[in-house]
């Protein structure tokens, strides 16, 4: 691996503040005024956001109800359904020129998952994908959702895995628009594992690297950023 990606662990923020962070990344790259490729790690407070194929079955609850709970409610340009952020879950949005690997969005949706399956197998959890659906599994249960948004072959969103997860939390919504969807974490399906969060994080940017074929630069920690 001769290139490097920017690893930006950003800690807790919130779902906006991020998207913002992430737009203004990809309208850099976009423009040219950027040419590195950067992922950002990072966990939100507790947000609903809705993807260009949300269908209204997906909401079981009107939205006065959603954030009446705490669950704030924002529509956003990535592909893909309904999902849920909440403390807990490490969330990813690589800033990608696709250029530099495949112009191909199936090809990097299955890169995705397979950096999450590879992540999650170094600490101990068989994961696989689902055919015919995009993100991954813990046997029949769903422990990761993957949504994307390209720009001129830019790529913002990203994935979202559960580690600490309250898991209740999904019962206010259809994750992904699948019926009757059993939602995992980490924490379940290891619960014996020692400090998951670091331990996760620490498997995702390794196995980021491997998949992507960049070195995690790894010098700053940009929590403050």
């Amino acid at each position: 691996m001769t290139s490097t990606i920017e690893v930006r662990q950003l800690g807790r923020r919130p779902y906006r503040e991020v998207l913002e962070l992430m737009r203004a990344l990809c309208r850099a790259r976009v423009a040219g005024s950027a040419d590195g490729d950067v992922l950002l790690l990072v966990e939100h407070d507790p947000v609903v956001t809705l993807g260009r194929g949300t269908r209204t079955t997906s909401l079981p609850f009107p939205v006065e109800a959603l954030e009446a709970r705490g669950l704030p409610v924002v529509e956003v340009e990535r592909g893909g359904d309904v999902t849920l952020h909440a403390p807990g879950q490490l969330v990813g949005y690589p800033i990608l020129d696709l250029t530099g690997w495949r112009r191909d969005l199936h090809w990097y949706l299955r890169q995705i998952e397979e950096v999450l399956m590879r992540a999650l197998g170094q600490i101990g959890i068989p994961a696989e994908r689902n055919p015919g659906k995009t993100g991954v599994w813990a046997g029949h249960r769903k422990i990761a959702s993957i949504g994307i948004h390209v720009k001129q072959w830019v790529t913002m969103h990203g994935f979202a895995l559960n580690v600490t997860t309250d898991l209740s939390l999904f019962d206010w919504i259809v994750p992904c628009g699948i019926p009757e969807v059993a939602m995992t974490s980490v924490a379940r399906e290891r619960p014996a594992l020692l400090d998951p969060w670091t331990r996760t994080e620490a498997a995702v940017v390794t196995a980021f690297g491997e998949v992507f074929e960049r070195e995690p630069s790894s010098a700053t920690d940009l929590r403050e950023a």
